[in-house]
Protein backbone atom coordinates (compact mmCIF):
# COMPACT_ATOMS: atom_id res chain seq x y z
CA UNK A 1 0.00 0.00 0.00
CA UNK A 2 1.08 3.58 -0.64
CA UNK A 3 1.17 6.46 1.83
CA UNK A 4 0.31 10.08 1.14
CA UNK A 5 2.79 12.70 2.32
CA UNK A 6 0.99 16.01 2.85
CA UNK A 7 2.59 19.39 3.49
CA UNK A 8 -0.49 21.26 4.71
CA UNK A 9 -1.58 24.76 5.53
CA UNK A 10 -1.70 25.92 1.89
CA UNK A 11 -4.97 27.45 0.60
CA UNK A 12 -6.04 25.40 -2.42
CA UNK A 13 -7.35 27.49 -5.29
CA UNK A 14 -8.07 27.08 -8.97
CA UNK A 15 -10.41 25.49 -11.47
CA UNK A 16 -10.74 21.75 -11.88
CA UNK A 17 -12.79 19.26 -13.88
CA UNK A 18 -13.96 16.11 -12.09
CA UNK A 19 -13.79 12.66 -13.63
CA UNK A 20 -16.57 10.30 -14.62
CA UNK A 21 -18.50 8.62 -11.84
CA UNK A 22 -16.90 5.39 -10.62
CA UNK A 23 -20.21 4.22 -9.22
CA UNK A 24 -21.79 4.67 -12.67
CA UNK A 25 -19.11 3.27 -14.95
CA UNK A 26 -18.70 -0.05 -13.12
CA UNK A 27 -22.35 -1.22 -13.37
CA UNK A 28 -22.64 0.20 -16.90
CA UNK A 29 -19.61 -1.81 -18.03
CA UNK A 30 -21.13 -4.90 -16.41
CA UNK A 31 -24.39 -4.19 -18.23
CA UNK A 32 -22.61 -4.31 -21.60
CA UNK A 33 -22.36 -8.09 -21.09
CA UNK A 34 -26.06 -8.19 -21.93
CA UNK A 35 -25.38 -7.42 -25.62
CA UNK A 36 -23.08 -8.69 -28.36
CA UNK A 37 -23.19 -5.36 -30.18
CA UNK A 38 -20.35 -2.84 -29.65
CA UNK A 39 -20.80 -0.26 -26.90
CA UNK A 40 -18.78 2.95 -26.62
CA UNK A 41 -18.30 4.58 -23.20
CA UNK A 42 -17.23 8.22 -22.91
CA UNK A 43 -15.80 10.15 -19.94
CA UNK A 44 -14.42 6.93 -18.46
CA UNK A 45 -12.36 7.43 -15.25
CA UNK A 46 -8.98 5.72 -14.97
CA UNK A 47 -9.46 3.88 -11.66
CA UNK A 48 -8.11 0.63 -10.24
CA UNK A 49 -11.50 -1.10 -9.86
CA UNK A 50 -12.15 -0.55 -13.56
CA UNK A 51 -8.72 -2.00 -14.36
CA UNK A 52 -9.64 -5.20 -12.52
CA UNK A 53 -12.99 -5.45 -14.26
CA UNK A 54 -11.51 -4.86 -17.72
CA UNK A 55 -8.80 -7.47 -17.09
CA UNK A 56 -11.44 -9.99 -16.07
CA UNK A 57 -13.67 -9.36 -19.08
CA UNK A 58 -10.71 -9.66 -21.43
CA UNK A 59 -9.95 -13.05 -19.87
CA UNK A 60 -13.39 -14.18 -21.04
CA UNK A 61 -12.64 -13.10 -24.60
CA UNK A 62 -14.08 -9.58 -24.58
CA UNK A 63 -12.41 -7.01 -26.80
CA UNK A 64 -11.98 -3.77 -24.87
CA UNK A 65 -10.04 -0.82 -26.30
CA UNK A 66 -9.43 1.79 -23.63
CA UNK A 67 -7.93 5.17 -24.47
CA UNK A 68 -7.23 6.33 -20.94
CA UNK A 69 -6.04 9.81 -21.87
CA UNK A 70 -9.23 10.46 -23.87
CA UNK A 71 -11.49 8.71 -21.36
CA UNK A 72 -12.86 6.56 -24.19
CA UNK A 73 -13.63 2.84 -24.02
CA UNK A 74 -14.93 0.62 -26.82
CA UNK A 75 -16.40 -2.69 -25.66
CA UNK A 76 -17.26 -5.72 -27.80
CA UNK A 77 -18.34 -8.97 -26.12
CA UNK A 78 -19.21 -10.83 -29.34
CA UNK A 79 -16.01 -12.87 -29.01
CA UNK A 80 -16.64 -14.05 -25.45
CA UNK A 81 -15.94 -17.77 -25.47
CA UNK A 82 -14.64 -18.71 -22.03
CA UNK A 83 -17.12 -19.43 -19.26
CA UNK A 84 -15.83 -18.30 -15.86
CA UNK A 85 -14.61 -21.02 -13.53
CA UNK A 86 -15.97 -21.32 -10.01
CA UNK A 87 -14.42 -18.64 -7.82
CA UNK A 88 -12.75 -16.88 -10.76
CA UNK A 89 -14.58 -13.58 -10.31
CA UNK A 90 -12.52 -10.51 -9.41
CA UNK A 91 -11.91 -10.20 -5.69
CA UNK A 92 -11.56 -7.25 -3.27
CA UNK A 93 -14.24 -5.09 -4.85
CA UNK A 94 -17.92 -5.11 -4.12
CA UNK A 95 -18.87 -4.36 -7.73
CA UNK A 96 -18.13 -8.01 -8.57
CA UNK A 97 -21.78 -8.75 -7.70
CA UNK A 98 -22.80 -6.60 -10.68
CA UNK A 99 -21.40 -9.25 -13.03
CA UNK A 100 -24.01 -11.82 -11.97
CA UNK A 101 -26.85 -10.85 -14.38
CA UNK A 102 -24.60 -10.59 -17.43
CA UNK A 103 -22.76 -13.84 -16.72
CA UNK A 104 -25.98 -15.73 -16.03
CA UNK A 105 -27.52 -14.31 -19.21
CA UNK A 106 -24.56 -15.63 -21.20
CA UNK A 107 -23.46 -18.82 -19.42
CA UNK A 108 -26.49 -19.80 -17.29
CA UNK A 109 -24.21 -20.84 -14.42
CA UNK A 110 -21.65 -19.15 -12.17
CA UNK A 111 -19.84 -20.17 -9.00
CA UNK A 112 -18.94 -17.45 -6.53
CA UNK A 113 -16.95 -17.35 -3.27
CA UNK A 114 -18.50 -16.14 -0.02
CA UNK A 115 -16.01 -13.33 0.65
CA UNK A 116 -16.63 -10.77 -2.10
CA UNK A 117 -16.08 -7.38 -0.51
CA UNK A 118 -15.26 -3.82 -1.43
CA UNK A 119 -14.29 -1.92 1.72
CA UNK A 120 -14.46 -1.99 5.50
CA UNK A 121 -17.69 -0.11 6.12
CA UNK A 122 -19.51 -3.10 7.57
CA UNK A 123 -21.39 -6.20 6.58
CA UNK A 124 -22.22 -6.22 2.87
CA UNK A 125 -24.97 -8.78 2.33
CA UNK A 126 -25.14 -10.98 -0.72
CA UNK A 127 -28.64 -12.21 0.19
CA UNK A 128 -30.54 -9.31 -1.45
CA UNK A 129 -28.83 -10.13 -4.75
CA UNK A 130 -29.64 -13.82 -4.46
CA UNK A 131 -33.25 -12.98 -3.56
CA UNK A 132 -33.59 -10.90 -6.73
CA UNK A 133 -31.97 -13.50 -8.96
CA UNK A 134 -34.21 -16.23 -7.53
CA UNK A 135 -37.29 -14.05 -7.97
CA UNK A 136 -36.34 -13.63 -11.63
CA UNK A 137 -35.90 -17.36 -12.22
CA UNK A 138 -32.39 -18.30 -11.04
CA UNK A 139 -31.54 -21.18 -8.72
CA UNK A 140 -29.04 -20.98 -5.84
CA UNK A 141 -27.16 -23.92 -4.33
CA UNK A 142 -24.82 -23.48 -1.35
CA UNK A 143 -21.69 -25.58 -0.89
CA UNK A 144 -18.04 -24.61 -0.61
CA UNK A 145 -19.09 -21.81 -2.94
CA UNK A 146 -22.44 -20.54 -4.15
CA UNK A 147 -23.61 -22.05 -7.42
CA UNK A 148 -26.14 -19.90 -9.26
CA UNK A 149 -27.97 -21.33 -12.25
CA UNK A 150 -30.39 -19.88 -14.78
CA UNK A 151 -32.52 -22.40 -16.68
CA UNK A 152 -33.33 -20.58 -19.90
CA UNK A 153 -34.02 -16.83 -19.59
CA UNK A 154 -34.76 -14.55 -16.66
CA UNK A 155 -38.50 -14.40 -15.96
CA UNK A 156 -40.42 -11.26 -15.03
CA UNK A 157 -41.48 -10.94 -11.39
CA UNK A 158 -42.45 -8.50 -8.65
CA UNK A 159 -39.99 -8.04 -5.79
CA UNK A 160 -39.88 -5.80 -2.70
CA UNK A 161 -36.40 -5.05 -1.32
CA UNK A 162 -35.83 -5.20 2.44
CA UNK A 163 -33.92 -1.92 2.12
CA UNK A 164 -32.83 0.43 -0.65
CA UNK A 165 -29.73 -1.41 -1.84
CA UNK A 166 -27.94 0.30 -4.73
CA UNK A 167 -26.25 -2.76 -6.19
CA UNK A 168 -29.32 -4.97 -5.67
CA UNK A 169 -31.42 -2.42 -7.56
CA UNK A 170 -28.82 -2.32 -10.34
CA UNK A 171 -28.78 -6.12 -10.58
CA UNK A 172 -32.57 -6.13 -10.79
CA UNK A 173 -32.56 -3.55 -13.60
CA UNK A 174 -30.00 -5.53 -15.61
CA UNK A 175 -31.66 -8.93 -15.20
CA UNK A 176 -35.19 -7.59 -15.72
CA UNK A 177 -34.13 -5.74 -18.89
CA UNK A 178 -33.64 -9.08 -20.71
CA UNK A 179 -36.29 -11.08 -18.83
CA UNK A 180 -39.43 -12.56 -20.33
CA UNK A 181 -42.34 -10.39 -19.19
CA UNK A 182 -42.63 -7.38 -16.90
CA UNK A 183 -40.85 -6.96 -13.57
CA UNK A 184 -41.52 -4.53 -10.72
CA UNK A 185 -39.10 -3.58 -7.95
CA UNK A 186 -40.52 -1.85 -4.88
CA UNK A 187 -38.24 0.03 -2.43
CA UNK A 188 -35.70 0.55 -5.20
CA UNK A 189 -32.60 2.70 -4.67
CA UNK A 190 -32.60 5.92 -6.68
CA UNK A 191 -29.06 7.33 -6.36
CA UNK A 192 -27.67 9.26 -9.35
CA UNK A 193 -25.51 6.30 -10.36
CA UNK A 194 -28.56 3.99 -10.31
CA UNK A 195 -30.31 6.49 -12.58
CA UNK A 196 -27.22 6.50 -14.82
CA UNK A 197 -27.29 2.71 -15.19
CA UNK A 198 -31.00 2.73 -15.99
CA UNK A 199 -30.48 5.47 -18.58
CA UNK A 200 -27.64 3.43 -20.13
CA UNK A 201 -29.87 0.35 -20.32
CA UNK A 202 -32.58 2.45 -22.00
CA UNK A 203 -30.01 3.68 -24.52
CA UNK A 204 -29.30 -0.01 -25.22
CA UNK A 205 -32.99 -0.65 -25.86
CA UNK A 206 -34.35 -1.53 -22.40
CA UNK A 207 -37.85 -0.42 -21.35
CA UNK A 208 -37.73 1.04 -17.82
CA UNK A 209 -40.28 3.24 -16.08
CA UNK A 210 -39.87 5.03 -12.75
CA UNK A 211 -36.17 5.96 -13.08
CA UNK A 212 -35.22 8.12 -10.09
CA UNK A 213 -38.11 6.85 -7.95
CA UNK A 214 -38.48 4.05 -5.39
CA UNK A 215 -40.38 1.79 -7.82
CA UNK A 216 -39.00 0.50 -11.10
CA UNK A 217 -41.12 -1.22 -13.73
CA UNK A 218 -39.09 -3.03 -16.38
CA UNK A 219 -40.58 -4.67 -19.46
CA UNK A 220 -38.11 -7.21 -20.78
CA UNK A 221 -36.92 -7.12 -24.38
CA UNK A 222 -35.55 -10.04 -26.46
CA UNK A 223 -32.14 -8.43 -26.83
CA UNK A 224 -30.24 -5.24 -26.09
CA UNK A 225 -28.31 -3.33 -28.73
CA UNK A 226 -25.10 -1.35 -28.85
CA UNK A 227 -24.96 2.33 -27.90
CA UNK A 228 -22.72 5.28 -27.12
CA UNK A 229 -22.99 6.20 -23.44
CA UNK A 230 -21.41 9.17 -21.67
CA UNK A 231 -20.50 8.54 -18.02
CA UNK A 232 -21.84 11.36 -15.85
CA UNK A 233 -19.68 13.57 -13.65
CA UNK A 234 -18.74 12.12 -10.28
CA UNK A 235 -20.57 14.31 -7.79
CA UNK A 236 -18.43 12.78 -5.02
CA UNK A 237 -15.40 14.39 -6.65
CA UNK A 238 -17.22 17.69 -7.05
CA UNK A 239 -17.91 17.73 -3.30
CA UNK A 240 -14.35 16.61 -2.51
CA UNK A 241 -12.76 19.52 -4.38
CA UNK A 242 -15.20 22.03 -2.90
CA UNK A 243 -14.55 20.72 0.61
CA UNK A 244 -10.79 20.89 0.10
CA UNK A 245 -11.09 24.49 -0.97
CA UNK A 246 -13.23 25.33 2.06
CA UNK A 247 -11.11 23.54 4.67
CA UNK A 248 -7.89 25.20 3.43
CA UNK A 249 -9.39 28.67 2.98
CA UNK A 250 -8.93 28.77 -0.79
CA UNK A 251 -11.24 29.35 -3.73
CA UNK A 252 -12.09 26.36 -5.89
CA UNK A 253 -14.26 26.23 -9.01
CA UNK A 254 -15.43 22.81 -10.18
CA UNK A 255 -16.64 22.58 -13.76
CA UNK A 256 -19.20 20.13 -15.17
CA UNK A 257 -20.97 20.01 -11.82
CA UNK A 258 -24.50 18.63 -11.37
CA UNK A 259 -26.38 21.42 -9.55
CA UNK A 260 -29.70 19.53 -9.64
CA UNK A 261 -28.14 16.99 -7.22
CA UNK A 262 -26.89 19.63 -4.79
CA UNK A 263 -29.87 20.81 -2.71
CA UNK A 264 -29.05 18.74 0.39
CA UNK A 265 -25.31 18.90 -0.27
CA UNK A 266 -25.40 22.69 -0.34
CA UNK A 267 -27.46 22.68 2.86
CA UNK A 268 -24.94 20.39 4.58
CA UNK A 269 -22.08 22.72 3.62
CA UNK A 270 -24.16 25.62 4.93
CA UNK A 271 -24.51 23.97 8.34
CA UNK A 272 -20.73 24.25 8.61
CA UNK A 273 -20.58 27.86 7.46
CA UNK A 274 -19.62 27.15 3.85
CA UNK A 275 -21.56 28.75 1.01
CA UNK A 276 -21.56 26.87 -2.29
CA UNK A 277 -22.46 28.87 -5.39
CA UNK A 278 -23.44 27.65 -8.85
CA UNK A 279 -22.80 29.45 -12.11
CA UNK A 280 -24.47 27.21 -14.64
CA UNK A 281 -22.56 23.90 -14.46
CA UNK A 282 -19.74 25.38 -12.35
CA UNK A 283 -19.79 24.93 -8.55
CA UNK A 284 -17.78 27.45 -6.51
CA UNK A 285 -16.46 27.80 -2.97
CA UNK A 286 -15.15 31.33 -2.43
CA UNK A 287 -11.96 32.21 -0.62
CA UNK A 288 -11.88 32.67 3.17
CA UNK A 289 -15.11 31.00 4.23
CA UNK A 290 -15.92 31.61 7.91
CA UNK A 291 -16.20 28.03 9.09
CA UNK A 292 -18.76 27.90 11.89
CA UNK A 293 -21.58 25.53 12.77
CA UNK A 294 -25.01 27.07 12.22
CA UNK A 295 -27.05 26.47 15.38
CA UNK A 296 -30.61 25.18 14.85
CA UNK A 297 -33.60 27.21 15.97
CA UNK A 298 -34.56 24.25 18.18
CA UNK A 299 -32.07 25.34 20.80
CA UNK A 300 -32.07 22.16 22.89
CA UNK A 301 -30.78 20.12 19.93
CA UNK A 302 -27.38 20.02 18.26
CA UNK A 303 -26.92 20.88 14.61
CA UNK A 304 -27.09 17.62 12.69
CA UNK A 305 -26.13 16.07 9.36
CA UNK A 306 -27.68 12.67 8.82
CA UNK A 307 -26.97 10.34 5.93
CA UNK A 308 -29.07 7.52 4.49
CA UNK A 309 -30.01 6.15 1.05
CA UNK A 310 -30.78 8.76 -1.61
CA UNK A 311 -32.58 11.16 -1.64
CA UNK A 312 -31.13 11.64 1.86
CA UNK A 313 -27.68 13.19 2.12
CA UNK A 314 -25.26 10.64 0.65
CA UNK A 315 -23.53 8.48 3.25
CA UNK A 316 -20.40 8.41 1.06
CA UNK A 317 -20.04 12.17 1.52
CA UNK A 318 -20.36 12.12 5.31
CA UNK A 319 -16.60 11.73 6.01
CA UNK A 320 -15.91 14.90 3.99
CA UNK A 321 -18.34 16.88 6.17
CA UNK A 322 -16.79 15.38 9.30
CA UNK A 323 -13.35 16.52 8.19
CA UNK A 324 -14.70 20.01 7.50
CA UNK A 325 -16.42 20.10 10.91
CA UNK A 326 -13.10 19.66 12.73
CA UNK A 327 -12.22 23.15 11.43
CA UNK A 328 -15.67 24.69 12.05
CA UNK A 329 -16.34 26.63 15.23
CA UNK A 330 -19.11 24.91 17.19
CA UNK A 331 -20.54 21.45 17.85
CA UNK A 332 -22.37 19.20 15.41
CA UNK A 333 -23.91 15.73 15.44
CA UNK A 334 -23.39 13.24 12.55
CA UNK A 335 -25.64 10.24 12.01
CA UNK A 336 -24.73 7.41 9.61
CA UNK A 337 -27.91 5.41 9.14
CA UNK A 338 -26.39 2.85 6.78
CA UNK A 339 -23.05 1.37 7.86
CA UNK A 340 -22.46 -0.02 11.33
CA UNK A 341 -18.70 0.36 10.88
CA UNK A 342 -18.75 3.74 9.16
CA UNK A 343 -17.05 5.58 12.04
CA UNK A 344 -14.27 3.07 12.77
CA UNK A 345 -11.71 5.55 11.39
CA UNK A 346 -12.70 8.40 13.75
CA UNK A 347 -9.92 7.70 16.34
CA UNK A 348 -7.40 8.72 13.66
CA UNK A 349 -8.78 12.28 13.85
CA UNK A 350 -7.69 12.43 17.48
CA UNK A 351 -4.07 12.07 16.33
CA UNK A 352 -4.49 15.47 14.67
CA UNK A 353 -5.96 16.83 17.90
CA UNK A 354 -9.61 16.76 16.84
CA UNK A 355 -12.23 16.35 19.57
CA UNK A 356 -14.78 13.76 18.48
CA UNK A 357 -17.05 11.66 20.69
CA UNK A 358 -18.34 8.38 19.27
CA UNK A 359 -21.83 7.97 20.72
CA UNK A 360 -22.50 4.55 19.15
CA UNK A 361 -21.61 2.77 15.88
CA UNK A 362 -23.88 5.12 13.92
CA UNK A 363 -23.52 8.53 15.63
CA UNK A 364 -20.72 10.91 16.56
CA UNK A 365 -20.43 14.44 17.95
CA UNK A 366 -17.66 16.74 16.72
CA UNK A 367 -16.47 19.64 18.87
CA UNK A 368 -14.91 21.75 16.17
CA UNK A 369 -12.14 24.30 15.91
CA UNK A 370 -9.82 22.66 18.43
CA UNK A 371 -6.08 23.25 17.86
CA UNK A 372 -4.82 20.73 15.29
CA UNK A 373 -1.29 19.53 14.66
CA UNK A 374 0.42 17.49 11.93
CA UNK A 375 0.28 13.74 12.50
CA UNK A 376 0.86 10.31 11.04
CA UNK A 377 -2.51 8.60 10.67
CA UNK A 378 -3.68 5.24 9.35
CA UNK A 379 -6.34 5.12 6.68
CA UNK A 380 -8.91 2.33 6.80
CA UNK A 381 -9.97 0.48 3.66
CA UNK A 382 -12.66 3.13 3.05
CA UNK A 383 -12.25 5.52 0.12
CA UNK A 384 -13.89 8.63 1.53
CA UNK A 385 -12.34 8.17 5.00
CA UNK A 386 -8.90 8.24 3.37
CA UNK A 387 -9.91 11.42 1.53
CA UNK A 388 -11.23 12.98 4.76
CA UNK A 389 -7.96 12.32 6.59
CA UNK A 390 -6.10 13.89 3.66
CA UNK A 391 -8.40 16.93 3.87
CA UNK A 392 -7.59 17.48 7.54
CA UNK A 393 -3.86 17.02 6.87
CA UNK A 394 -4.06 19.58 4.05
CA UNK A 395 -5.54 22.16 6.44
CA UNK A 396 -2.73 21.90 9.02
CA UNK A 397 0.61 23.69 8.50
CA UNK A 398 3.40 21.15 8.52
CA UNK A 399 4.01 17.64 7.29
CA UNK A 400 1.49 14.84 7.86
CA UNK A 401 1.36 11.27 6.57
CA UNK A 402 -1.80 9.37 5.67
CA UNK A 403 -0.68 5.77 5.63
CA UNK A 404 -2.31 3.13 3.39
CA UNK A 405 -4.19 5.80 1.44
CA UNK A 406 -3.91 3.98 -1.88
CA UNK A 407 -7.59 3.05 -1.73
CA UNK A 408 -8.26 6.61 -2.93
CA UNK A 409 -7.15 5.43 -6.38
CA UNK A 410 -10.20 3.16 -6.52
CA UNK A 411 -12.42 6.21 -7.04
CA UNK A 412 -10.26 9.28 -7.71
CA UNK A 413 -8.02 9.14 -10.80
CA UNK A 414 -5.12 11.60 -10.73
CA UNK A 415 -5.97 12.56 -7.15
CA UNK A 416 -2.51 13.88 -6.33
CA UNK A 417 -2.10 15.57 -9.71
CA UNK A 418 -5.47 17.30 -9.37
CA UNK A 419 -4.68 18.62 -5.89
CA UNK A 420 -1.25 19.80 -7.01
CA UNK A 421 -2.95 21.79 -9.77
CA UNK A 422 -4.79 23.61 -6.96
CA UNK A 423 -1.51 24.37 -5.19
CA UNK A 424 -1.30 21.44 -2.77
CA UNK A 425 2.03 19.94 -1.76
CA UNK A 426 1.58 16.16 -1.50
CA UNK A 427 3.01 12.99 -2.99
CA UNK A 428 2.71 9.23 -2.92
CA UNK A 429 5.31 7.18 -1.06
CA UNK A 430 5.49 3.40 -1.55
Amino acid sequence: MSDLLVNGGIPLSGTITPSGNKNSVLPILCATLLTDEPVTLENVPDITDLDKLVTYLRSLGSRIDWDRSAGLMRVDHSGVNAAPGDGDLPQDMRSTVLLYPGLLHRFHRIGIPFNSKGCSLGVREIDPHLDILRALGATVQAGESLLIGLPGKFRGARHWLDYMSVTATENFAMAAAVAEGTSVLVNAASEPHVQDLCAALVAMGARIEGIGTSQLTVTGVPRLRGATIAISTDYHEVVTFLALGAITGGEVRVEKSLPWHFDLITRAFGKLGVQVEHEGRTAIVRRGQKLAVTAPFTSNLLAKIEAAPWPYFSVDLLPLMIALSTRSKGTIHFWNKVYENGFAWIPELAKFGAHVVVSDPHRIIVFGDTPLRPAVVDSPYVIRAAVALTMVAASIPGRSVVRNAEIIKRAHPRFVENLRSLGAELEWRD
